[in-house]
Formats: structure tokens, C-alpha cells, sequence
């Protein structure tokens, strides 16, 4: 029979284990010495609320589902009809193929098809690797046509939060400003971090709802910009990004059914929502050319 997640693949480094489903390429399970670092789902469950899923060629909302690339006016369908936008692209729930797999490793491949609303041939691979220093992401894009294509990227894992209420955890986030939305959820402005909002230093999560993006990622010498979900026994889920990252998104889940504060999305993703609609840190791919962008989680 198969599987609503598709066909899964266990990963094992030490007491690290990791399973990978190949609907969306989500990352499902992921333990570290019997403890969840992200919040699982059933094998036999539809992924709640993009859960573990790359998202591509476009993170978060697209506003109305339309864009104008080339001169061409686009349109692709809206997947949240409540708020009138494209929801995180094309990819999450298209099967991925198993392109390479070992022990604590797997790359995963989707060469997406041309349709109306994106009319470009978009090969996407990402590389679920367990490391010593955790577990370690790689996407990779190609434009596999003979013009010029948009393209963002995602992730959405859903942090669990160490066996008690998020309420419990606190987090920090390196990053110096924020984006202001609107009542749909779509981009308003960009203001520096202040309040419940700047997250440069650990900050409680009790009783804070976010569904916000924020930008200006501060990194370190290696480029790298982290957020780190403290757990109440003083364990630390410690999740970063390289300079590709050029913003975070963090979902409480306050509003989402199925995954309410059950555990918190922290997000890295190349652009912000409507970025197809504004051209805000989109990339734009050359026949032929690639975009890499890397990230990863350990429990310290």
C-alpha cells in the first residue's frame, strides 16, 4: 500500500535517527538519544501544515497567486483561498525520487514540471546528511531551461519543545529587524527589532503568538545565522543557516489547526512571502546556473 507521506527512508548516525518521506521531501522524525528535536508525524498521515517540507520555488505567501516574470503575467493557484495567496510554492506536495541514499544519508530530487503559472523547468535536490554536528541540509536548484526562472526557498520544520508546553521554552534568534504584514499576512515594511520581537536574546515563549518574518540576519564568522529554542531542562535545539538565509520565519501555530503550540516553525528561507510579486531578495536564475542554500540542527 502506499503511503499518504511516500516512501520513507531511516537515517542513523550514533543516537541520532532521522526519517525522510519523500512527499515533499519532509523530513518526518528526527531524534537524538530517543528525544524529538522536530515534532513527528504518522507515516500514514498527510503532512499537517507543510510539515518538514521544502518549499519551493517560492517560501510563504504569494499575494492574489500573481506575478509578472519577463513580461509575462502569471498566475498559479491560490492554495489558501481564506486569504486570497499561494501558499509555499509548488514542490511540498509533489513525490520526490530517491537520487543517492546511504546509512546517514539521502538526496532526494524533484525536477519539477512546467505548468501555466510557472512555466519554467526547475530541477530542485536536497541532501539529508547526519553528521557528528547534526543534521545537515543542502538544496540545490538548477534552471534546466533555455531562459531566465524566479526562485525562493524554504523549510518548515516544526520544533518540538523538549516534553513540555512551548510555553515553557524560550527563544533567540539572530536577527536585527522584522517585517511589518498586513491583514492578509503579506509583507507591509521592515522595522528594526523591538519588544517581543527582538529575539537577539533568549526571550520567553509564554503566551507570545508569532507568525513573522524576520530579516537581517546577524552572522558569524562562519557566515552562519542561528536561532536556538531553549527547552525548560536547559537543553538547546540549536538551528542555523548560511548566508544564503537572508531571512526567518517563526510560526507559533497559534492560528493553524492540527498544530497549534504544539511545538514552534523556525524557518530559514531565501526571500520573504510575495517576493515573485516585489522582486525583494528573489533570486533569478540563468539558464544553466544553480542556487545552494545549506542549514542544519543539533541538540546541545
Amino acid at each position: 500500500m502506499r503511503s499518504p507521506s511516500g516512501q520513507q527512508i531511516p537515517l542513523a548516525h550514533g543516537d541520532q535517527h532521522a526519517t525522510v518521506a519523500t512527499v515533499g521531501a519532509a523530513l518526518r522524525e528526527y531524534t537524538v538519544a530517543g528525544r524529538d528535536v522536530v515534532v513527528p508525524f504518522g507515516e500514514d498521515q498527510i503532512a499537517p501544515a507543510f510539515h518538514g517540507m521544502v518549499l519551493a520555488p517560492w517560501p510563504n505567501r504569494l499575494r492574489d497567486g500573481q506575478y509578472t516574470f519577463g513580461g509575462e503575467d502569471l498566475q498559479v493557484a491560490l492554495s489558501e483561498p481564506g486569504r486570497g495567496t499561494a501558499l509555499h510554492g509548488l514542490a511540498g506536495w509533489q513525490e520526490w525520487r530517491v537520487e543517492e541514499r546511504s546509512g546517514d544519508a539521502v538526496t532526494l530530487r524533484l525536477d519539477l514540471p512546467a505548468s501555466p503559472g510557472y512555466p519554467f523547468l526547475l530541477s530542485i535536490a536536497t541532501t539529508y546528511a547526519l553528521t557528528d554536528e547534526g543534521l545537515v541540509i543542502t538544496t540545490v536548484a538548477r534552471n534546466e531551461g533555455d531562459g531566465p526562472l524566479p526562485y525562493g526557498v524554504g523549510f518548515h520544520p516544526w520544533f518540538a519543545p523538549g516534553g513540555t508546553a512551548l510555553d515553557e521554552c524560550t527563544l533567540q534568534l539572530d536577527a536585527s529587524a522584522r517585517v511589518t504584514v498586513d491583514e492578509r499576512l503579506l509583507p507591509a515594511g521592515e522595522v528594526p527589532v523591538d519588544g517581543d520581537f527582538d529575539l537577539r536574546s533568549p526571550r520567553s515563549l509564554n503566551g507570545v503568538a508569532f507568525d513573522d518574518a524576520w530579516v537581517d540576519p546577524v552572522a558569524d564568522a562562519e557566515g552562519r545565522s542561528w536561532a536556538r529554542l531553549g527547552w525548560a531542562d536547559g537543553s538547546t535545539v540549536e538551528i542555523w543557516a548560511d548566508a544564503e538565509a537572508t531571512a526567518w520565519q517563526v510560526c507559533t501555530g497559534d492560528e493553524v489547526a492540527g498544530v497549534r503550540r504544539a511545538g514552534v516553525a523556525i524557518e530559514p528561507m531565501s526571500c520573504i512571502a510575495d517576493a515573485f510579486r516585489t522582486g525583494d531578495r528573489l533570486v533569478t536564475l540563468e539558464p544553466g546556473a544553480t542556487h545552494t542554500l545549506a542549514w542544519g540542527m543539533r541538540l546541545v
